[in-house]
């Protein structure tokens, strides 16, 4: 397959522009003799660039496992309240233990997350399957509910600029140190890859599932569970990333096909790619000032997602 060929020079190619791209010039010529340099590098740029990849490509996963379960094509994390039953977490536990540990939050929000998307399997669930828009628009109509809620608790307790900072996804603040817990969520999106003929299997039904064997409680569960600890993972470490579970599943379905064990690789792949060019993007626009990679991927995830409702689908190869 061409584009899985692709991926691995792009990927190459974006993380080398981007450890050499930020406000501060690196000399390519002295960077093995200047320290403060090679401190930079370290410390900020190869985090950022960590941060950016595992986020992207997590994202990714997530959103294809959330589209396999609900069997709708036009739902992900952000779409379905799941990331904002992660922010509502983070409030509630801000609230009533404002010194918890970081784990502790990533904690609460995974199970706040984990609720609010099983409530909203258990909404979709009962919609006609002959109206498969009425699920990304439930998914919508929920996760303003839900982020309603969670924006009146934060402006009655005067945190609406840390629900700013949750909710619009960025990477400027990624150091080391300070990103780490991101590898838990690429640790499950690399797990998933071992359950992706369940997945597919699920997506089909639960009566085709149980027809061919298939425990299908059993890999619902581990599917929420999957999307529910890398939604709060990256909620918690680097903010609200839209659209990339949305577009990125689909256009990779278009061109491979259902078949997750072959096309699993592929879509994070490519949502590692696409998360790390508009972190690019936003570090150029306005150089030296940065624009949010939420706020760059809300316009482009937008467009790719009306061409994918007005465009004729390509034959899988």
């Amino acid at each position: 397959m061409r584009l899985a060929s692709l991926t691995i020079p792009a990927l190459a190619g974006l993380a080398l522009v981007s450890i050499f791209t930020g406000a501060a010039t690196l000399d390519v010529s002295r960077l093995f003799s200047d320290p403060q340099a090679l401190w930079l590098i370290a410390v900020s740029r190869l985090p950022r660039t960590a941060a950016a990849l595992i986020a992207g490509a997590s994202l990714a996963v997530a959103g294809v496992i959330m589209q396999m379960l609900a069997r709708n094509r036009f739902v992900e994390p952000a779409t379905a309240g799941t990331a904002q039953s992660a922010g509502l977490g983070l409030v509630l536990v801000t609230l009533l233990a404002p010194g918890a540990a970081l784990w502790a939050k990533m904690g609460v929000a995974t199970l706040t997350s984990l609720v609010g998307t099983g409530l909203f399997l258990a909404l979709v669930r009962r919609l006609p399957p002959s109206q498969p828009l009425l699920v990304p628009l439930t998914g919508i109509v929920f996760g303003g509910i839900v982020g309603a809620a969670e924006t009146f608790l934060a402006y009655e307790s005067d945190l609406l600029q840390y629900i700013g900072v949750w909710m619009s996804g960025e990477f400027s603040g990624v150091m080391l140190g300070r990103y780490e817990y991101l590898w838990i969520a690429g640790l499950l999106a690399a797990a998933a890859y071992l359950y992706a003929d369940r997945f597919t299997i699920a997506g089909m039904g639960e009566d085709v599932s149980r027809a061919l064997g298939l425990n299908y409680g059993q890999a619902m569960a581990l599917g929420l569970a999957i999307v529910s600890v890398i939604t709060a993972v990256t909620v918690v470490t680097v903010g609200m990333i839209p659209f990339v579970g949305l577009v990125v599943p689909n256009i990779v379905a278009r061109i491979m096909g259902e078949n997750l064990r072959a096309s699993l690789p592929v879509v994070a792949a490519t949502g590692a790619g696409l998360v790390l060019a508009c972190d690019i993007g936003g570090r150029l626009i306005i150089h030296p000032y940065e624009i949010p990679v939420g706020t760059i991927l809300g316009i482009l995830g937008a467009v790719i997602f009306l061409w994918l409702l007005y465009a004729r689908p390509a034959h899988a190869r």
